[in-house]
């Protein structure tokens, strides 16, 4: 049976993929520690041979009346973002899918009360939030597959949660799939107006929008790597006052999966905590515990 064996919440901000020499220009000349977490995490993680599938829960990806995961036998192009062409232009991606486990995942829509669909269609869109954390974590490891499943913008909790559990078990019924999952998405996300936005590019967190924001993330943090996943989840109601990105719904994918508010999984932490035009984004890593992502056993199905 298949099983999840690591899984973090991952910062994909467009400012990790810019040539050198333009982070330091923005940065006060200093590098982004968000570039060097994802390097160690490659290093610590990524490049080991105890994996075979990616699954990336996606922030920018937002679909409307159903869950959609990849299913494409092999995604390649070139990436241009729609968003920020300027920073993100003709980047190259090229990697295997998994459509067996997209097909497993989507199969089990039904048991979890909710709507899944498998899409091969090799002109369906990629987002940022996929190629910015492929570029650094598995470029040049070919043999890695990539999953991506987005974000339902008409779901709530309750159904990003669903989608997760529905993951899980797809994960489990797929023969000797070993997966880490990847939240990918910031923490509170209110950026500055664009006529002040130049004045806060620095990493510095002193230029996250609100002291307040920026005291729900580090709270937020501390949970995570005290392994508090139930209070991360117990007081969404109170972050939500905050924006996290997409809602928290590429976490709350995650947490779906793991085991909700049983998730024992501590966080180990790569890089700083750090600011990008008013957002607060991390690199976490979560391990699975010895004796499981709730401290019982591994999620297997019979």
């Amino acid at each position: 049976m298949g099983e999840i064996v690591g899984a973090g919440l991952l910062a994909h901000v467009p400012t990790i993929v810019l040539p050198e020499a333009d982070r330091l220009e923005l940065n006060e000349g200093k590098e982004i520690t968000l570039v060097t977490g994802l390097q160690q995490l490659r290093e610590e993680v990524f490049e080991r041979d105890d994996y075979d599938t990616v699954v990336v829960l996606d922030s920018h990806w937002a679909t409307t009346v159903e869950f959609v995961v990849t299913a494409q036998q092999r995604r390649a192009g070139l990436f241009t973002s729609e968003e920020l062409p300027r920073g993100m232009c003709r980047m190259p991606y090229d990697f295997p899918g998994d459509p067996e486990l997209a097909r497993n995942i989507e199969r089990f829509a039904d048991k979890h009360g909710t709507w899944i669909t498998a899409i091969e269609d090799e002109y369906l869109p990629i987002y940022y939030a996929t190629i910015n954390l492929w570029k650094f974590l598995g470029e040049g490891l070919p043999d890695k597959r990539w999953v991506t499943i987005g974000v339902c913008q008409t779901g709530d909790m309750e159904d990003h949660l669903r989608l997760g559990r529905a993951l899980a078990d797809g994960i489990a019924a797929t023969p000797g799939r070993r997966v880490l999952l990847i939240a990918s998405g910031a923490l509170s996300h209110t950026f500055w107006p664009l006529r002040e936005l130049r004045d806060h590019e620095s990493s510095d967190t002193a230029h996250i929008f609100t002291p307040e924001a920026r005291a729900a993330d580090h709270e937020r943090i501390a949970w995570f790597k005290e392994g508090r996943h139930d209070k991360v989840l117990d007081t969404m109601d109170e972050f939500w006052t905050y924006k996290p990105e997409a809602k928290f719904f590429h976490y709350l994918m995650m947490a779906g999966a793991l085991g909700e508010q049983s998730c024992v999984a501590r966080a180990r932490q790569y890089g700083e905590y750090e600011n990008s035009i008013g957002t607060g984004q991390v690199h976490l890593w979560f391990d699975r515990p010895a004796d499981g992502w709730t401290g019982t056993t591994p999620h297997r199905l019979p």
